[in-house]
This record gives structure tokens, C-alpha cells and sequence, in this order.
């Protein structure tokens, strides 16, 4: 067995046993997740991706280990933006507080299974067609800018998405959750109800967000196992930190500039390729992205709390 294969090996291993935990003993069906429990559950999976950090600097050296914290740790802030998004899907189909939890964890899972083709796709097409690299970077330069120079946000507005409607035009759907369930019978004929229409929204949001993050990502590293590493432990991660930091997440009022710079930056290293590999080694490049992540990341957040412009708008949160 060589050390890729080992890699592939303890990394589903490590996930299996992730979900066994969270679901098993962390979880429970059907109940309300409170903040500390929440807590304990964000920790878990920042405990295990760290724990695969230690892993790959031990079996691959320091320059894959921190490749790869930095892949984490940027699809872990764009995961926020995520969060925002799923509280108003959340609200606009009146999600039972107690559904949440398996609601997202599908839809969760949906989104990894979907990842994981794309970056497939991605990183063959960049290998065969290494001038693609310079394509995504324009796209992240003109992404961040964008998201920067964005002063309002338009409100997001799930029946009205192409998914929803795509949905309601060829599927029968039922007005209520169904108890919790997704599929039903109504009058004898078959219907969706409002679950299976959340967890398809969901699935299809994270593929959005993942049209800037996996770009972003092949900006830091062109590994694969290390893009299909970072990507899965941030995205399990996510069920967790909606819980945590979902009545909080709309104060972050800066956040979106944070993650803008570091687009823009990532955008103009990929651009600027040949030219920083003249003058920096690989090492040195990984570790000032890694510094030029957290220190963007952290920054907005501590201004955003500092200086707060919008506040919180309560109308969409639920009471636990």
C-alpha cells in the first residue's frame, strides 16, 4: 500500500467514524440541538480535521499539511455565507425547529456526493488544460470584487429560485413537512412535501457556493486528495456551526469584504503564477496564503463586531 492509497484509507475511515459519533452520541433524532451542544459538536469536527492535519504533516511533510489547513480553513469561511442562506430556506417553508438537524445532514451529505464530482472534473480538466488555472482566476478576481464592492445584499428568495420552480412545475408537492416525512400520499396520489423541497434546496445552494470555493481552493493546492479532504471535513463541519453561530452569523456585517480580499488575492496568485514561482518556493507561497486567510477571516470578524451597521434581523431566527 503506498502512502496515497494510505491517505484515501484513513480518511474514510476517519469520516466514518466521525458521523458514527455525531450521529450515535452527539445527535439525537428529531430534538432540538442547543447551543451547547452545538458547541461540543463544532469542536468534534475542528478536533478531527486538525487531527487530519497532524496526520498529513507526519505521512506528506509540512508543505501538503498546510495546503491543506488553508483549504480548510477557506472553505470553512465561505461556509458562513452558506449559513445565512439556509436560515431563510429554513424560515420561507417553516421548518419545525426539531426537523433542522436531519434536514441539513441530508442535505449535507447531497452536497459532498456533488462536490466530489466536481472537483473530479475540475482537476482533471486543469491537469489536462493547465491555462484553465488562469480562467478561475479571472473569475475569482471578478467574484471578489463584486462581493466587496456589494453595499446591500438582495434578498434571497427560495420560491422564487430555478430549482423551486422547477420542482413545483414537474412534482407533485405537498403544502405541510408531513410530519417529518418527505414523501406521502394525499387523496391517494403520491406527493413531495416541504422537507424534500428544503433538502433539494440546500443541496443545490452548496453547489452554488461551491462555483467560487473549489476555484479558490485549486488556487492554494492542485492536490486532489487534499482538495477532497478539506472540502468533506468543512462541509460536515457545517450542520454543526449552523447551530452555533445561526443567531449571530448576520452580524458578521464585514465578513463578506474578509472573504472578498482573500478571493482577490487567491485570484491574483493563480494569475501571477510563473511569475512567484521565479521567486518564491511552494512552501513559502502555501504558508502567505495561510497567513493571508486567517488574517482576513479573523479581521473582518473582529470589525464586525467593533463596528456593527446592520444588527440582526430577528424576524428570521427561531427561539430554541
Amino acid at each position: 500500500m503506498d502512502t496515497t492509497q494510505l491517505i484515501y484509507l484513513v480518511f474514510g475511515f476517519v469520516i466514518a467514524l466521525g458521523l458514527l459519533l455525531d450521529l450515535g452520541f452527539l445527535s439525537k433524532k428529531n430534538k432540538i440541538v442547543s447551543t451547547k451542544t452545538a458547541l461540543i459538536q463544532t469542536l468534534f469536527w475542528v478536533l478531527i480535521a486538525m487531527g487530519f492535519f497532524a496526520f498529513l504533516w507526519v505521512k506528506e511533510g509540512s508543505k501538503e499539511a498546510v495546503e491543506y489547513l488553508s483549504a480548510y480553513l477557506m472553505e470553512w469561511s465561505l461556509s458562513v455565507d452558506n449559513i445565512f442562506v439556509f436560515i431563510i430556506i429554513f424560515s420561507a417553508f417553516k421548518v419545525k425547529p426539531h426537523f433542522y438537524g436531519r434536514v441539513l445532514l441530508i442535505g449535507i451529505l447531497m452536497a459532498i456526493v456533488f462536490r466530489i464530482i466536481f472537483i473530479t472534473i475540475g482537476v482533471a480538466l486543469i491537469h489536462q488544460f493547465h491555462w484553465l488555472l488562469y480562467i478561475f482566476g479571472v473569475f475569482l478576481l471578478y467574484t471578489g470584487y463584486k462581493m466587496f464592492a456589494s453595499t446591500e445584499e438582495s434578498e434571497f428568495k427560495p420560491q422564487d429560485s430555478k430549482i423551486y420552480k422547477f420542482l413545483y412545475k414537474y412534482l407533485p408537492l405537498a403544502s405541510h413537512d408531513g410530519n417529518g416525512k418527505y414523501f406521502i400520499r394525499e387523496n391517494g396520489k403520491p406527493a413531495y412535501t416541504t422537507l424534500f423541497v428544503v433538502v433539494v434546496l440546500l443541496g443545490a445552494t452548496d453547489l452554488v457556493f461551491a462555483l467560487d470555493s473549489i476555484p479558490a481552493v485549486m488556487g492554494i493546492t492542485e492536490s486532489k486528495i487534499i482538495i477532497y479532504t478539506s472540502n468533506t471535513f468543512a462541509v460536515l463541519g457545517l450542520r454543526s456551526l449552523f447551530f452555533l453561530i445561526r443567531g449571530a452569523v448576520s452580524k458578521f456585517d464585514y465578513l463578506q469584504q474578509g472573504i472578498a480580499i482573500v478571493l482577490i488575492f487567491i485570484g491574483v496568485k493563480m494569475l501571477a503564477e510563473n511569475w512567484l514561482n521565479m521567486w518564491l518556493s511552494k512552501e513559502t507561497q502555501v504558508i502567505v496564503s495561510l497567513i493571508v486567510i486567517v488574517s482576513c477571516i479573523l479581521g473582518s470578524i473582529i470589525y464586525s463586531i467593533i463596528y456593527q451597521k446592520k444588527g440582526t434581523p430577528k424576524d428570521i431566527f427561531v427561539e430554541e
